[in-house]
Protein backbone atom coordinates (compact mmCIF):
# COMPACT_ATOMS: atom_id res chain seq x y z
CA UNK A 1 0.00 0.00 0.00
CA UNK A 2 1.33 3.37 -0.71
CA UNK A 3 1.87 6.29 1.51
CA UNK A 4 -1.30 8.16 3.67
CA UNK A 5 -2.56 11.19 2.09
CA UNK A 6 -2.68 13.73 4.41
CA UNK A 7 -5.78 16.00 3.90
CA UNK A 8 -7.23 19.67 5.65
CA UNK A 9 -10.68 18.52 5.36
CA UNK A 10 -13.39 15.85 4.04
CA UNK A 11 -13.36 18.34 1.13
CA UNK A 12 -10.40 16.83 -0.46
CA UNK A 13 -11.76 13.45 -0.39
CA UNK A 14 -15.10 14.03 -0.83
CA UNK A 15 -15.34 14.10 -4.84
CA UNK A 16 -14.07 10.16 -4.92
CA UNK A 17 -16.61 8.69 -2.97
CA UNK A 18 -20.14 8.47 -3.15
CA UNK A 19 -20.52 6.71 -0.05
CA UNK A 20 -19.31 7.65 3.72
CA UNK A 21 -19.25 5.44 6.53
CA UNK A 22 -18.44 7.30 9.94
CA UNK A 23 -17.72 6.28 13.81
CA UNK A 24 -19.45 8.11 16.27
CA UNK A 25 -17.19 8.80 19.14
CA UNK A 26 -14.19 10.50 18.43
CA UNK A 27 -15.06 11.65 15.51
CA UNK A 28 -18.67 13.55 15.21
CA UNK A 29 -18.61 13.50 18.98
CA UNK A 30 -17.07 13.24 22.60
CA UNK A 31 -19.95 11.48 24.04
CA UNK A 32 -21.11 15.31 25.41
CA UNK A 33 -21.19 17.56 21.97
CA UNK A 34 -20.12 17.10 18.55
CA UNK A 35 -16.92 18.42 17.56
CA UNK A 36 -16.25 22.08 15.53
CA UNK A 37 -16.97 21.94 12.42
CA UNK A 38 -18.69 18.30 11.69
CA UNK A 39 -22.18 19.43 11.65
CA UNK A 40 -21.63 22.00 8.95
CA UNK A 41 -18.87 18.83 7.27
CA UNK A 42 -22.01 16.93 7.11
CA UNK A 43 -24.50 19.29 5.43
CA UNK A 44 -21.59 19.67 2.41
CA UNK A 45 -21.69 16.05 2.08
CA UNK A 46 -25.66 15.91 2.20
CA UNK A 47 -25.75 18.92 -0.41
CA UNK A 48 -23.06 16.92 -2.84
CA UNK A 49 -26.11 13.54 -2.46
CA UNK A 50 -23.43 11.39 -0.40
CA UNK A 51 -24.82 8.20 1.29
CA UNK A 52 -24.23 8.59 5.09
CA UNK A 53 -24.11 5.46 7.44
CA UNK A 54 -23.26 6.21 11.47
CA UNK A 55 -21.72 3.39 12.42
CA UNK A 56 -21.03 2.75 16.23
CA UNK A 57 -19.83 0.33 18.52
CA UNK A 58 -22.44 1.36 20.56
CA UNK A 59 -24.57 -1.21 22.80
CA UNK A 60 -27.84 1.01 22.25
CA UNK A 61 -29.95 0.38 19.55
CA UNK A 62 -29.62 2.92 16.55
CA UNK A 63 -33.04 4.71 17.76
CA UNK A 64 -31.32 5.31 21.21
CA UNK A 65 -28.05 7.08 19.38
CA UNK A 66 -30.14 8.86 16.75
CA UNK A 67 -31.87 10.63 19.75
CA UNK A 68 -28.31 11.40 21.70
CA UNK A 69 -27.45 12.87 18.17
CA UNK A 70 -30.39 14.66 17.76
CA UNK A 71 -29.57 16.65 21.32
CA UNK A 72 -25.83 17.38 19.89
CA UNK A 73 -27.44 18.92 16.50
CA UNK A 74 -27.03 16.13 14.58
CA UNK A 75 -30.01 15.71 13.20
CA UNK A 76 -31.78 12.45 10.92
CA UNK A 77 -31.52 15.20 7.96
CA UNK A 78 -27.42 14.94 7.97
CA UNK A 79 -27.00 10.97 7.58
CA UNK A 80 -29.16 8.16 6.21
CA UNK A 81 -28.61 5.34 8.71
CA UNK A 82 -27.33 4.61 12.36
CA UNK A 83 -25.84 1.05 12.46
CA UNK A 84 -24.99 0.18 15.71
CA UNK A 85 -23.84 -2.95 17.50
CA UNK A 86 -26.61 -2.66 20.25
CA UNK A 87 -29.00 -3.18 17.15
CA UNK A 88 -27.78 -5.77 15.48
CA UNK A 89 -27.06 -7.89 18.61
CA UNK A 90 -31.11 -6.89 19.27
CA UNK A 91 -32.03 -8.14 15.92
CA UNK A 92 -29.98 -11.61 16.72
CA UNK A 93 -31.48 -11.76 20.49
CA UNK A 94 -35.10 -11.52 18.82
CA UNK A 95 -34.66 -13.61 16.15
CA UNK A 96 -32.40 -16.37 17.87
CA UNK A 97 -32.13 -18.39 14.51
CA UNK A 98 -28.36 -18.18 13.27
CA UNK A 99 -24.81 -17.98 14.66
CA UNK A 100 -23.67 -17.22 18.36
CA UNK A 101 -27.30 -16.40 18.72
CA UNK A 102 -28.64 -19.60 17.64
CA UNK A 103 -30.64 -21.64 20.82
CA UNK A 104 -28.13 -19.04 23.74
CA UNK A 105 -31.00 -19.15 25.85
CA UNK A 106 -33.99 -16.49 27.56
CA UNK A 107 -32.10 -15.75 31.07
CA UNK A 108 -29.71 -12.72 30.34
CA UNK A 109 -27.15 -11.05 32.96
CA UNK A 110 -26.43 -7.80 31.43
CA UNK A 111 -23.46 -5.60 31.95
CA UNK A 112 -24.29 -1.97 30.95
CA UNK A 113 -23.35 1.65 31.58
CA UNK A 114 -25.72 3.45 33.78
CA UNK A 115 -27.87 -0.27 33.79
CA UNK A 116 -29.15 1.10 30.71
CA UNK A 117 -31.43 -2.23 29.41
CA UNK A 118 -32.01 -0.39 26.33
CA UNK A 119 -30.04 -3.07 24.11
CA UNK A 120 -32.96 -5.88 25.10
CA UNK A 121 -36.72 -3.81 25.59
CA UNK A 122 -38.76 -4.82 23.60
CA UNK A 123 -37.67 -8.85 23.97
CA UNK A 124 -40.40 -10.18 25.94
CA UNK A 125 -39.10 -13.78 25.16
CA UNK A 126 -35.68 -12.38 27.30
CA UNK A 127 -35.65 -12.17 31.00
CA UNK A 128 -32.96 -10.16 32.54
CA UNK A 129 -32.03 -11.98 35.95
CA UNK A 130 -29.65 -9.67 38.48
CA UNK A 131 -28.13 -13.17 39.53
CA UNK A 132 -25.53 -15.04 37.79
CA UNK A 133 -25.98 -18.17 39.00
CA UNK A 134 -29.33 -17.92 36.77
CA UNK A 135 -28.29 -16.53 33.68
CA UNK A 136 -28.16 -19.11 30.16
CA UNK A 137 -25.42 -16.02 28.53
CA UNK A 138 -23.80 -12.98 29.90
CA UNK A 139 -24.30 -9.89 27.58
CA UNK A 140 -21.64 -7.22 27.93
CA UNK A 141 -23.32 -3.78 26.48
CA UNK A 142 -21.21 -1.07 28.50
CA UNK A 143 -19.05 -0.31 31.02
CA UNK A 144 -19.90 2.01 34.57
CA UNK A 145 -15.87 3.19 34.82
CA UNK A 146 -13.92 4.94 36.26
CA UNK A 147 -16.83 4.42 39.05
CA UNK A 148 -16.34 0.67 39.10
CA UNK A 149 -13.18 -0.75 38.30
CA UNK A 150 -12.21 -3.91 37.25
CA UNK A 151 -10.94 -6.21 39.54
CA UNK A 152 -13.61 -4.98 42.58
CA UNK A 153 -16.21 -5.44 40.00
CA UNK A 154 -15.94 -7.13 36.92
CA UNK A 155 -13.65 -9.43 37.84
CA UNK A 156 -15.75 -11.41 41.11
CA UNK A 157 -18.88 -11.22 37.97
CA UNK A 158 -16.47 -13.07 35.66
CA UNK A 159 -15.33 -15.53 37.72
CA UNK A 160 -19.05 -16.81 38.60
CA UNK A 161 -19.63 -16.86 35.11
CA UNK A 162 -16.73 -18.84 34.30
CA UNK A 163 -17.94 -21.73 36.84
CA UNK A 164 -21.39 -21.80 35.20
CA UNK A 165 -19.17 -22.02 31.49
CA UNK A 166 -21.64 -19.55 30.47
CA UNK A 167 -21.09 -17.79 26.82
CA UNK A 168 -20.99 -14.31 26.59
CA UNK A 169 -22.28 -12.09 23.74
CA UNK A 170 -20.26 -8.34 23.81
CA UNK A 171 -22.25 -5.85 22.18
CA UNK A 172 -19.43 -3.33 22.28
CA UNK A 173 -15.74 -4.01 21.64
CA UNK A 174 -14.45 -0.77 22.78
CA UNK A 175 -11.34 -1.23 24.76
CA UNK A 176 -11.89 2.37 25.75
CA UNK A 177 -14.81 4.43 25.97
CA UNK A 178 -14.39 8.20 25.59
CA UNK A 179 -15.85 10.44 28.34
CA UNK A 180 -15.48 14.48 27.76
CA UNK A 181 -11.70 14.75 26.97
CA UNK A 182 -11.06 11.58 29.03
CA UNK A 183 -11.35 7.71 27.65
CA UNK A 184 -11.57 5.01 30.13
CA UNK A 185 -12.19 1.27 31.00
CA UNK A 186 -14.41 0.04 27.75
CA UNK A 187 -16.62 -3.10 27.50
CA UNK A 188 -14.15 -4.51 25.31
CA UNK A 189 -11.53 -4.80 27.63
CA UNK A 190 -14.25 -6.87 30.16
CA UNK A 191 -15.05 -8.82 27.26
CA UNK A 192 -11.14 -10.07 26.55
CA UNK A 193 -10.64 -10.30 30.42
CA UNK A 194 -13.55 -12.62 30.57
CA UNK A 195 -11.16 -14.52 27.36
CA UNK A 196 -8.27 -14.52 29.78
CA UNK A 197 -10.23 -16.56 32.67
CA UNK A 198 -11.19 -19.02 29.81
CA UNK A 199 -14.29 -17.68 28.62
CA UNK A 200 -15.85 -17.86 25.82
CA UNK A 201 -16.59 -14.16 23.86
CA UNK A 202 -18.66 -13.88 20.33
CA UNK A 203 -18.27 -9.99 19.69
CA UNK A 204 -20.83 -7.82 17.69
CA UNK A 205 -19.63 -4.76 15.93
CA UNK A 206 -16.00 -3.78 14.93
CA UNK A 207 -13.47 -4.62 13.32
CA UNK A 208 -15.44 -7.64 12.85
CA UNK A 209 -16.62 -8.40 9.45
CA UNK A 210 -20.76 -9.04 10.20
CA UNK A 211 -20.91 -5.03 11.27
CA UNK A 212 -19.42 -4.05 7.83
CA UNK A 213 -21.28 -6.75 6.02
CA UNK A 214 -24.44 -4.99 6.83
CA UNK A 215 -23.37 -1.65 6.05
CA UNK A 216 -22.04 -3.03 2.68
CA UNK A 217 -25.51 -4.81 1.82
CA UNK A 218 -27.33 -1.18 3.08
CA UNK A 219 -25.22 0.84 0.15
CA UNK A 220 -25.75 -1.95 -2.13
CA UNK A 221 -29.40 -1.43 -1.98
CA UNK A 222 -28.51 1.51 -3.05
CA UNK A 223 -26.26 0.64 -6.17
CA UNK A 224 -23.37 1.70 -4.25
CA UNK A 225 -20.42 -0.68 -4.16
CA UNK A 226 -16.88 -0.86 -1.41
CA UNK A 227 -14.78 0.58 -3.80
CA UNK A 228 -17.01 3.57 -3.72
CA UNK A 229 -16.70 4.07 -0.27
CA UNK A 230 -14.59 5.30 2.66
CA UNK A 231 -14.15 4.73 6.29
CA UNK A 232 -13.76 8.19 9.10
CA UNK A 233 -13.10 6.52 12.19
CA UNK A 234 -10.66 7.60 15.13
CA UNK A 235 -9.16 4.20 16.07
CA UNK A 236 -6.94 1.74 14.03
CA UNK A 237 -7.96 -1.26 16.05
CA UNK A 238 -11.96 -1.13 14.84
CA UNK A 239 -12.27 1.56 11.86
CA UNK A 240 -8.97 1.51 10.04
CA UNK A 241 -8.47 -2.34 10.29
CA UNK A 242 -12.08 -3.36 10.17
CA UNK A 243 -13.05 -1.40 6.78
CA UNK A 244 -9.60 -2.66 5.43
CA UNK A 245 -10.66 -6.27 6.12
CA UNK A 246 -13.44 -5.28 3.46
CA UNK A 247 -11.73 -3.85 0.93
CA UNK A 248 -12.83 -0.24 1.71
CA UNK A 249 -10.37 3.34 1.90
CA UNK A 250 -9.87 4.73 5.56
CA UNK A 251 -9.31 8.22 6.55
CA UNK A 252 -7.95 7.79 10.40
CA UNK A 253 -9.12 11.53 12.62
CA UNK A 254 -5.96 11.93 14.17
CA UNK A 255 -7.45 13.82 17.35
CA UNK A 256 -9.81 11.07 18.49
CA UNK A 257 -8.54 7.97 20.61
CA UNK A 258 -4.65 8.36 19.10
CA UNK A 259 -4.58 11.73 19.92
CA UNK A 260 -2.28 11.37 22.96
CA UNK A 261 0.32 9.66 20.15
CA UNK A 262 0.10 12.60 18.17
CA UNK A 263 0.57 15.30 20.56
CA UNK A 264 3.95 15.84 20.27
CA UNK A 265 3.72 15.64 16.38
CA UNK A 266 3.99 19.28 14.74
CA UNK A 267 5.30 18.67 11.14
CA UNK A 268 4.70 16.66 8.58
CA UNK A 269 7.31 14.58 9.22
CA UNK A 270 7.12 13.71 12.56
CA UNK A 271 3.16 13.13 12.12
CA UNK A 272 4.48 10.12 9.62
CA UNK A 273 6.72 9.11 12.09
CA UNK A 274 3.95 8.53 14.59
CA UNK A 275 1.51 7.17 11.87
CA UNK A 276 4.66 4.45 10.51
CA UNK A 277 4.76 3.42 14.43
CA UNK A 278 0.84 2.65 14.59
CA UNK A 279 0.68 0.83 10.99
CA UNK A 280 3.42 -1.76 12.33
CA UNK A 281 1.45 -2.22 15.50
CA UNK A 282 -1.96 -2.94 13.65
CA UNK A 283 -0.91 -5.69 11.06
CA UNK A 284 0.77 -3.08 8.68
CA UNK A 285 -2.55 -1.67 8.23
CA UNK A 286 -2.37 1.72 6.52
CA UNK A 287 -5.16 4.33 6.32
CA UNK A 288 -5.89 5.67 3.22
CA UNK A 289 -5.86 9.43 4.01
CA UNK A 290 -5.30 11.34 7.51
CA UNK A 291 -7.42 14.41 8.69
CA UNK A 292 -6.86 16.19 11.87
CA UNK A 293 -10.68 16.40 12.88
CA UNK A 294 -13.74 15.85 10.65
CA UNK A 295 -14.00 19.42 9.03
CA UNK A 296 -14.89 20.25 5.49
CA UNK A 297 -11.34 21.93 5.19
CA UNK A 298 -10.98 23.59 1.59
CA UNK A 299 -14.35 25.10 -0.06
CA UNK A 300 -14.98 23.35 -3.76
CA UNK A 301 -15.46 24.70 -6.85
CA UNK A 302 -19.97 25.02 -7.15
CA UNK A 303 -19.43 22.69 -10.75
CA UNK A 304 -23.26 22.78 -10.18
CA UNK A 305 -23.60 27.05 -11.12
CA UNK A 306 -20.28 26.80 -12.83
CA UNK A 307 -20.54 29.13 -16.40
CA UNK A 308 -19.92 27.99 -19.29
CA UNK A 309 -17.75 29.65 -21.83
CA UNK A 310 -19.38 32.03 -24.29
CA UNK A 311 -17.70 31.13 -27.62
CA UNK A 312 -18.10 33.92 -30.35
Amino acid sequence: MGKTKFCQGISDISDSYMAFIIDQWGVLHNGERAYDGVIDCLKELKGRKKQIIILSNSGRRASENADKLKEMGIGPSLYDQIVTSGELTWQGLHDQNEGVFENIGTKCFLISRNNDRSIIDGLPEIELVHDIEEADFLLISGSDAPEKNMVDHYEPILKKAIRRRLKAICANPDSRILIGANSALGPGMIARRYEDFGGVVHYIGKPFKPIFQHCVKLLQEKQIYPGETVMIGDTMAHDIVGAAAMNIDTCLVRAGLHLGAFKQAHTPSEVDKVLNVLVLQYHNVRPTYLVNTMVWGKALPDRKHKKRKVTA
